[in-house]
């Protein structure tokens, strides 16, 4: 019975996620409103994330990760504005070496958009242990660089994943969940 109860009250709270169909009798529903895009919360100094960061189209991205203290994916993706790809597996990742691939205007868009709150308006910023924006940290833990490169020149982000995340936070969430946009998930494998 509470089974049942969950099931019921789960589903009811999940209503929004139902497709709207046309009802039967050929009328039209107006189309949801759509949610505003959500803002990553603001993030102390040292941290370029800013809400209303311009998406830069056009600009190539590279995302790099580094090497952990166990089995981290080490790779290196690389994504064009003209659709193409390219993935460099180095260590625990599924392939090593270089493997190309295809991005979907949606995909590249998607990139683009979770990482732009994390491009510096210029230049490089680094949060990593020693700098004042990561504080406290855990040892042994992977990084990642973020670079933007295209007309408006060259950008990076680097960012040490052990940092206090009450400093930064949805930063570490946002960075890691990045790559999962694109279609290189049998590329890197298992994540630990």
């Amino acid at each position: 019975m509470r089974l049942l109860v969950a099931l019921v009250c789960g589903g009811a709270m999940l209503g929004g996620c139902i497709p709207q169909v046309a009802p039967p009798d050929g009328s039209s529903r107006p189309a949801p409103a759509r949610p505003p895009r959500p803002t990553p919360p603001p993030v102390s100094s040292g941290i370029p994330a800013d809400p209303s960061a311009p998406i830069v189209r056009g600009e190539m991205v590279r995302y790099a990760t580094s090497p952990c203290g166990g089995a981290c994916p080490v790779y290196t993706v690389t994504v064009r504005p003209d659709g193409t790809g390219t993935f460099e597996g180095q260590r625990f990742t599924a392939v090593t070496g270089a493997r190309d691939f295809r991005v979907s205007p949606a995909q590249y868009e998607a990139f683009l958009t979770r990482l732009a709150p994390y491009r510096p308006r210029s230049g490089s910023v680094r949060t990593a242990p020693g700098t004042p924006a990561c504080g406290q940290h855990a040892t042994d833990m992977p990084s990642v660089e973020v670079q933007w490169d295209g007309r408006a020149g060259h950008r990076s982000f680097s960012y040490y994943f052990g940092c206090d995340r009450t400093r930064s936070p949805g930063v570490a969430d946002a960075l890691g969940s990045a790559p999962d946009l694109l279609p290189i998930a049998s590329l890197i494998g298992a994540r630990p």
